[in-house]
């Protein structure tokens, strides 16, 4: 059972998301927060697998409750997903900043939803190849030149080729065919690269990618 703690000031938010959620038969809504700092407090006490968290919200916002959140050591399982209403690129850059596994807009198609949860929970990110160059672009704006790759010692070339594509947007399926290996093959090297680097999720190894200098913004086009 995928248990969740939904996060959002709107209790018909809520009230949609915990029906959507306790319909399955492995997912489950184990708590409810209408603020951050609520969230913060619940996630200690309850250890969800999955937070669903709105970006708006008195007392403390969904950037800053998921920083604690995934700041905090014995929180490393805890998987955060931002829910917005817009999917504004200044959102997504500070969501995955803040340690979050996912984005997703609240208009998000119920099965799309689901699926979501489902996948952090498996280590899986959710960025799409367009919001991860849009991540990338981004970092290429904001950041000054690239940390020294000595974080990447460890890995093998094929790891940090894999994670070169990981970068840029590319699904296990599609680094499959880059490199003429199965997909189980692909996710296997991805899975190695986070653990080696201590990545929380796929989603982590794009900003590291970028950070280390493995992934340069001429790569976008």
């Amino acid at each position: 059972m995928i248990r969740v703690l939904l996060a959002d000031d709107q209790s018909l938010v809520r009230a949609g998301f915990k029906a959507l959620i306790d319909a399955q038969p492995d997912t489950a809504v184990v708590g409810e927060a209408a603020d951050g700092e609520e969230a913060v407090r619940m996630v200690r006490a309850l250890r969800p697998e999955v937070v669903l968290m709105d970006i708006r919200m008195p007392a403390l916002d969904g950037l800053a409750a998921t920083r604690r959140i995934t700041g905090e050591p014995g929180l490393d399982a805890v998987k955060v997903v931002m829910l917005t209403t817009f999917e504004l690129d200044e959102y997504v850059f500070e969501a995955i900043r803040s340690g979050a596994s996912g984005f997703l807009v609240k208009d998000t198609e119920p099965d799309e939803l689901l699926r979501a949860v489902r996948a952090v929970v498996g280590g899986d990110a959710l960025l799409s190849p367009g919001v991860t160059r849009r991540l990338i672009a981004e970092f290429a704006a904001r950041s000054k030149e690239p940390a020294a790759a000595d974080a990447l010692a460890g890995l093998t070339e094929r790891e940090r080729e894999v994670m070169a594509l990981v970068g840029i947007g590319l699904s296990n399926e599609e680094i499959a065919r880059r490199l003429v290996v199965s997909p189980l093959t692909a996710k296997t090297h991805v899975s190695r690269t986070m653990v080696k680097l201590g990545a929380r999720d796929r989603a982590q190894l794009v900003v590291l990618a970028y950070e280390s200098g493995l992934v340069r913004p001429g790569w976008l086009g």
